[in-house]
């Protein structure tokens, strides 16, 4: 490979919330390890590899000119991200006017909501729920309304579309969160899929907004449908928001934006944004997207996807041969995991947030399924060297699942 996915770095004491937010108490980080145990950083989705050199150049080349005032972004950044989506999602429309910044995704989802919806309204999610959508939407005022997804026999994730329609149609929603590639289940929707979800938000007159923050993470031969593009309907009622931070390890340097081709819906959703005057763009942050969007970026990405791909399959296959009564689907997409343990701690006689803390205390960081609406699963985010995913496991062979 051209690029280091291998080396262990020390985090710690460089502004890494993975090792050292732990033990903070919030309920949301994992636990300190017992002495003897360094921590795996399995939880919060971040990575354990540095970020593209492209991006770093681009920020370094930026602060060779040490004037940092008042800008507009440059030409050269929704440039940038036009020729991504044509080259990396088969976008062919994709126009600067179309795009807006947003400092998070999770900003842009409240704000499409604002236009959307009032405080007190019903929005529809899927459970698994991502815990930013809980905390984000629910914190503003709107009332999540989970529809489960299911596993199916193949063990695949699928949408309940008849489950997804009586909740629409009961509880009066106008506005859906849609997560593509889904978090936590680390599925990538099939293009028949998410046209018949946005022909059922359709039907119903529901707007979309949709989480594609992890489109670029694509494991094996699996391919991201960008949701918009999957009819004129959809193009004209789905507010989609990216980032480069994802895939590029950047979200210390904040920067997202949305895509909404509807002229109507954008205007009202860049005033919602703009109303707070503090979703402004950091120059640093817009250098860095345009590093990482280019051709080296692209070569990073291809190259990250492989070792994504090889850690993902070692821990799914790994739970599927050694951990009897543990169910967990294979990832399509994202770097993450979620193993449901709740038959295998039954059949143990052990209590599932016993068995959550067994993993913190021999250093494998997973995180808690409860955040996720899913009691008794862990998240596992397999964003590290995969020698550090195989060391993982074997502490969970030696230590947890014993």
């Amino acid at each position: 490979m051209s690029f280091d996915f291998t080396s262990i770095v020390d985090r710690h004491g460089h502004d890494s919330l993975a090792v050292d937010g732990l033990g903070d108490g919030s309920g949301f980080a994992p636990a300190v390890p017992k002495e003897g145990f360094d921590s795996i950083p399995l939880w919060v989705a971040d990575m354990s590899f540095a970020t593209a050199p492209s991006v770093v150049e681009a920020m370094r080349a930026r602060l060779e000119h040490p004037f940092f005032g008042y800008y507009e972004a440059s030409d050269a950044y929704y440039q940038a991200i036009i020729d991504w989506h044509r080259s990396r999602k088969s976008v062919d429309d994709l126009l600067s006017e179309h795009i807006g910044y947003e400092n998070g995704v999770l900003g842009g989802v409240v704000s499409a909501l604002n236009v959307l919806c009032s405080p007190g309204d019903n929005v529809l999610v899927h459970t698994p729920t991502y815990v930013g959508f809980t905390a984000a939407v629910g914190g503003y005022g709107y009332n999540l309304v989970h529809s489960p997804l299911v596993l199916d026999r193949a063990g695949v994730w699928r949408m309940d579309f008849e489950d997804m329609e009586r909740r629409i149609v009961q509880n009066h929603i106008h506005a859906a969160i849609f997560c593509s590639p889904h978090n936590p289940c680390g599925r990538v929707w099939e293009r028949w899929e998410i046209e018949r979800a946005m022909e059922l938000f359709a039907r119903h007159d529901v707007y979309v907004v949709s989480d594609e923050i992890w489109s670029d993470l694509i494991l094996d031969e699996h391919t991201h449908v960008p949701t918009q593009q999957v009819s004129e309907w959809a193009h004209d009622h789905v507010v989609a928001l990216y980032a480069p931070s994802k895939t590029f390890n950047l979200a210390g340097l904040i920067g997202s934006y949305h895509v909404i081709y509807n002229p109507w819906l954008r205007d009202r959703v860049e005033r919602q944004g703009s109303i707070t005057h503090y979703n402004a763009q950091n120059v640093l942050s817009m250098h860095a997207l345009i590093g990482a969007y280019s051709a080296e970026g692209a070569a990073w990405t291809d190259e990250l996807c492989q070792v994504l791909s090889n850690n993902a399959s070692y821990a799914y296959e790994h739970i599927r041969k050694h951990y009897p009564g543990v169910q967990c689907a294979r990832a399509e997409g994202t770097y993450v995991l979620l193993a449901d343990c709740n038959t295998w701690c039954a059949e143990h006689g052990v209590l599932p947030s016993d068995l959550v803390r067994a993993g913190w205390d021999v250093g494998v960081t997973w995180h808690d399924g409860r955040l996720f609406d899913c009691p008794g699963c862990v998240r596992i985010a397999v964003s590290v060297p995969y020698s550090r995913v195989v060391e993982a496991f074997d502490r969970l062979d030696r230590y947890v699942f014993v």
